[in-house]
């Protein structure tokens, strides 16, 4: 994997408003904000995307994930917050090193919004599809 603007940060080469950090996690707040508070939680282990990250570091992430959501909506008085994890360029990851963002939301306006096109899934094809999602696991 390639040094990415993450791996600099963690290096402490790049400096940030670190808001948390073990062994395993650095969260910071992010440089061009959606709405006041809005922090990435990273591995420190370096992976692209989720698929390539370890089990330990996964675990290390979904840990911290709720503490941290929970400390930006306490110290933003959000009502709310968005949790938000993109894999590839084409799915709008801009940074290849593994990333959350939590983004507070205090009103409709705040923060991420979000297009959802849904589709219909109908039982022959969810029954399909859920075999051969099993079968991979």
């Amino acid at each position: 994997m390639a040094d990415t603007i993450f791996t600099k940060i963690i290096n402490g080469d790049i400096p940030c408003h670190r808001v948390y950090e073990d062994d395993k996690v650095l969260a910071f707040l992010d440089i061009g904000p959606l709405s006041p508070g809005h922090t990435l939680v990273i591995p420190k282990e370096p992976a692209e995307t989720i698929d390539q990250l370890s089990d330990d570091a996964a675990a290390a992430v979904g840990r911290v994930l709720p503490r941290i959501a929970r400390a930006v909506m306490s110290v933003t008085g959000a009502a709310g917050c968005n949790v938000l994890q993109n894999n590839g360029s084409i799915a709008h990851q801009e940074v290849q090193h593994v990333h959350f963002h939590v983004i507070p939301k205090s009103s409709p306006s705040d923060g991420l919004g979000i297009g959802w096109k849904s589709m219909e899934l109908s039982g022959d094809v969810g029954a399909k599809l859920a075999e051969q999602i099993r079968a991979a696991l």
